[in-house]
């Protein structure tokens, strides 16, 4: 993965766990801005446009979690990983809801870190690397093309998005609210058997008529999955 194109927003009121990271992420090529208190974090965030912000979670004042809301409102296309010092299950259920899209609990090793952010990077942002291949799938953000084997798929722009989707996460079972969500967006008013409609167009053109390809999943929803 190419690091120098990837612009990384630290949020941390901890001076020490700011430089520490600050040092280790431009070590590895990243962009990196830091800042101290949500405030400055979202001043920084509009003219920033960061891929992924990192962001604490107990911070005095504006916390982590009135910050990821008002990134995610913001309309910036950011990936949110929120550190906290809390193992407890309902702040991570509160982060995720709220939009955070990964969560770690401190103390976590830089490794590990540096592999979060680089899989939300491969998951959101797939353009950053031309062409990215899974199995038998390779995908072309900037021709907007979609290729299944040597075939290049005949796709409408939602069926593009939501087997991209599906294909950036494959091997995990993704609801019919979680698919509204992403493809459609949150403000989609329709019936959600919309989803059912795109996936059986996808499967025929796929040629997946035993459904080996993209799974149901009986009352949890779709996996797609690359052999």
């Amino acid at each position: 993965m190419n690091n120098q194109n990837i612009k990384v927003l630290l949020v941390d009121d901890e001076t020490q766990i700011l430089q520490f990271l600050n040092l280790g992420l431009t070590n590895e090529q990243f962009q990196v801005k830091t800042a101290e208190n949500g405030m400055q974090a979202m001043s920084i965030l509009h003219e920033y446009q960061p891929h992924v912000v990192i962001l604490d979670v107990m911070m005095p004042g504006m916390d982590g979690f009135e910050v990821c809301t008002m990134i995610k409102k913001s309309g910036i296309q950011t990936s949110v990983i929120m550190l906290t010092a809390r193992d407890e299950v309902e702040h991570r259920v509160k982060g995720l809801n709220l939009g955070a899209d990964d969560y770690l609990v401190k103390p976590f090793s830089f490794e590990e870190l540096l592999a979060r952010i680089q899989a939300r990077v491969r998951n959101q942002f797939p353009d950053q690397f031309g062409e990215v291949i899974y199995g038998p799938f390779r995908i072309d953000d900037k021709r907007r093309e979609f290729y299944y084997g040597e075939k290049l798929l005949a796709l409408s722009p939602t069926e593009y998005e939501l087997l991209k989707y599906l294909v950036l996460n494959h091997g995990m079972v993704m609801s019919k609210l979680m698919i509204l969500n992403k493809v459609w967006g949150y403000t989609f008013q329709g019936e959600d058997n919309i989803v059912e409609v795109y996936i059986r167009s996808l499967r025929d053109k796929l040629g997946d008529k035993q459904h080996q390809v993209i799974r149901t999943v009986r009352g949890a929803g779709y996996r797609l999955e690359i052999s």
